[in-house]
């Protein structure tokens, strides 16, 4: 599927698909992407970790997920992540092992920084569920606006064609090369070209979050990847 998208709906579309394709294969190598059986009702009972997240209540009220999926997502979690936090080097190490024919580490930095809401260097269980609702179960809106701040990466409220242009390289580096055909060296630059001049409506250099969204909801193949994941959990 991706591999089509490359070549046929150009880098900006892949920028908002990969960013939640990223998610579920987070999901999938948490283990997460069925549900289990089995009781959970103690998951949020932590012994000998750094860090307790909030009650199954305050979560389930501040998400879109159910108690069930909250405490199935802890499990994994707290599989993968024993100490209750993921520092940046994890969250590489862990996007690493799925995009192993690329370097994802660059992608992995920005995401990270996107799920990193307080800005504190680490990922909290809360920190990680709040992202993931937005991405699964929240309005196209809500979703924009989080790609949004992932594109913009000094956090100053704007996209700059330099901002535009780091994450789709970081993209490139990660699965540009093994798609096919093979994209050319000079190809993350002339998609950020044409796409930003579409949306910088004012020519004034920077994109606001108005003219994002507004861009956004206005392609068609933009729309239609918003609704590719959102049944996965």
């Amino acid at each position: 599927m991706l591999s089509a998208i490359w070549e046929t709906e150009g880098l900006q579309t892949v920028g908002i698909v990969v960013l939640v394709f990223a998610s579920i294969k987070l999901l999938h190598i948490l283990g997460l992407i069925s549900f289990s059986e089995d009781s959970v009702e103690d998951e949020l009972e932590l012994s000998a970790v750094r860090h307790r997240p909030e009650g199954l209540e305050q979560l389930e009220a501040q998400t879109r997920f159910s108690r069930k999926e909250l405490q199935i997502l802890y499990r994994g979690f707290k599989n993968e992540c024993p100490s209750g936090v993921v520092n940046e080097d994890t969250f590489k190490d862990i996007y690493a092992q799925f995009f192993p024919q690329g370097d994802a580490s660059t992608y992995a930095h920005f995401l990270f920084n996107a799920f990193d809401t307080d800005h504190n260097g680490s990922l909290s269980f809360e920190d990680f569920v709040m992202g993931l609702s937005i991405l699964l179960r929240g309005t196209v809106q809500e979703k924009l606006i989080w790609a949004f701040n992932l594109y913009d990466i000094n956090k100053d409220g704007y996209i700059t064609k330099e901002e535009m242009l780091d994450i789709m390289k970081a993209i490139y580096d990660m699965m540009g090369k093994c798609t096919y055909p093979v994209l050319k060296e000079e190809t993350p630059r002339q998609h950020v070209e044409v796409f930003f001049q579409k949306m910088d409506k004012n020519k004034d250099g920077v994109v606001t979050i108005d003219e994002f969204i507004d861009c956004c909801q206005n392609d068609e193949n933009i729309m239609r990847s918003m609704h590719l994941f959102e049944n996965v959990l």
